[in-house]
């Protein structure tokens, strides 16, 4: 379990089975229903039988990750937060645009502490 996950705690995450079959591409008909487990959601299809969703295909993820990146107060915890998120991305598969997209929300996030940061440095 990462550092990451551990923060996140996504099996605590509201699913319901009308995200879970927007996210699958499936009409809600289709589930039967969905087990919350420790590390993946476990999915009851009546076409597929079980199905396995990592928590961090979900847009609930990366929204907590945001969220996580936002919360950093200190360019410290910044860039503390961007270790984990480098050690979860080199561990488990990401899609492309969601690194991209986690990078400019980390480094928008970057250039605000920085301002705000050089702020108080001027008025010492």
């Amino acid at each position: 379990m990462t550092t990451l996950f551990r923060r996140i705690k996504p099996y605590s995450f509201p699913i319901t089975l009308d995200l879970i079959a927007k996210f699958l591409h499936i009409p809600k008909s289709l589930l039967v229903r969905a087990e919350c487990w420790a590390y993946v959601l476990f999915v009851h299809r009546c076409d597929k039988g079980g199905q396995f969703i990592s928590y961090r295909k979900l847009a609930m993820w990366i929204e907590a990750v945001v969220s996580l990146i936002k919360k950093s107060t200190t360019l410290e915890d910044l860039w503390q937060m961007g270790l984990w998120i480098k050690q979860e991305c080199e561990k488990f598969d990401y899609d492309k645009p969601v690194l991209e997209y986690l990078r400019r929300v980390w480094a928008k996030h970057r250039d605000y502490l920085r301002d705000l940061q050089q702020g108080s440095d001027a008025t010492t």
